[in-house]
C-alpha cells in the first residue's frame, strides 16, 4: 500500500529546514563583496611613523592599512591581489598625534571619499598622556567614538568598518624596561609617560600608576567593542591586536614605541585575519 505519511513528513522536514535557515544571520549566508576602495583613520601607527629613511616622520607607504610597501603586505595590497579594481583607490586619513576626539573629523573626510571599506585604529594617544590624570575619561572616549560612528554611518551607510583594538602598552614597557637606550629615549622624548615614566621603579606608586594605565587601555577596548556592535556595518577585531605578542624586532629603535616595518607587517597580518575577507 502507498505510504500516505510521506508528504506530511516531507512538509514537516521542509518547515524545520526553513526555520533553521531563518535563524542564520544574513552575513553568514552571503559573502561580502570585495571593496573597490579603502581608507584609514587613526594616529601615528597608521601613518607608519618612524619606519622611513627620515627620522621622526610619517611614512604612510609602510602603513599596515593602506600602505604599498610589499614586505608589510597591507590590507590594501591584500585586497589588490584579489581585486585589481581597488588599485589607486587607497586613502590614508590618519594623523600622528590624533586622539579619539579627532576621529569624527577624519571620518568626515573618509565619507567624502565614498570608500567601500575603512579601518580605524584610534585611542593609543588617549592612553599615552603625560600623566594618568590627563588620560581621556572612559565616558568621554565612548561618547566621542559613538558620535563619530553615528555621523559616519549616516553619511556612508554602505561602508564596511573594521575597528582595531588599541595595542597593549604595558607589554611594550615590559619588553624594553631593562633596555638602557629605550629608557633614555622614553625619558628625553617624554614618550607615553603615563606608562613609561620611571620604567624600572618598583615603588608602589609607580606599580599602581602602570596598573591604572593598563586598566584604561582595557576599558577603552571594551568601549570600542561595545559601540561597534551597535552598528551592523562595523566589525571589532575581538582584541586581536591587544593580545598580540610583539618582539623587540617589531618595534623601531628610534623611539622604542612605534612599530618597525616588521611590526607594521605583524599588525597587518593580525588585523587582516579579523577582516571581512580573511580566508
Amino acid at each position: 500500500m502507498p505510504d500516505r505519511s510521506r508528504p506530511a513528513l516531507v512538509t514537516a522536514a521542509s518547515a524545520v529546514l526553513m526555520a533553521v535557515v531563518a535563524l542564520i544571520p544574513a552575513a553568514a549566508t552571503a559573502a561580502v563583496s570585495l571593496p573597490n576602495s579603502i581608507a584609514a583613520a587613526g594616529d601615528s601607527i597608521t601613518q607608519a611613523y618612524n619606519t622611513g629613511s627620515g627620522s621622526f616622520s610619517d611614512f604612510p607607504a609602510s602603513s599596515w592599512s593602506t600602505g604599498t610597501t610589499t614586505s608589510v603586505n597591507s590590507h590594501y595590497l591584500r585586497l589588490k591581489a584579489q581585486n585589481a579594481g581597488i588599485t589607486g583607490h587607497a586613502y590614508n586619513d590618519s594623523k600622528s598625534g590624533a586622539r579619539m576626539v579627532d576621529l569624527d573629523g577624519q571620518l568626515t573626510t573618509v565619507a567624502s571619499q565614498h570608500v567601500d571599506y575603512v579601518t580605524i585604529l584610534m585611542g593609543g594617544n588617549d592612553v599615552c598622556r603625560p600623566t594618568v590624570a590627563e588620560m581621556t575619561p572612559v565616558t568621554t572616549f565612548r561618547s566621542q567614538f559613538t558620535t563619530a560612528l553615528q555621523r559616519f554611518t549616516a553619511a556612508s551607510p554602505n561602508t564596511k568598518i573594521l575597528v582595531v583594538s588599541i595595542p597593549n602598552i604595558q607589554q611594550l614597557w615590559a619588553l624594553f624596561k631593562n633596555n638602557g637606550s629605550a629608557r633614555f629615549i622614553w625619558s628625553i622624548g617624554k614618550v607615553c609617560q603615563s606608562m613609561l615614566a620611571n620604567p624600572t621603579s618598583t615603588a608602589t606608586a609607580d606599580v599602581n600608576r602602570r596598573a591604572q594605565v593598563q586598566q584604561r587601555n582595557v576599558d577603552f577596548n571594551t568601549q570600542l567593542a561595545q559601540v561597534c556592535a551597535q552598528f551592523t556595518q562595523c566589525r571589532f577585531d575581538g582584541n586581536a591586536l591587544f593580545n598580540t605578542a610583539f618582539t623587540t624586532a617589531d618595534v623601531n629603535t628610534r623611539d622604542y614605541f612605534h612599530p618597525s616595518t616588521a611590526g607594521q607587517a605583524k599588525v597587518a597580518a593580525v588585523t587582516w585575519a579579523k577582516s571581512y575577507w580573511a580566508p
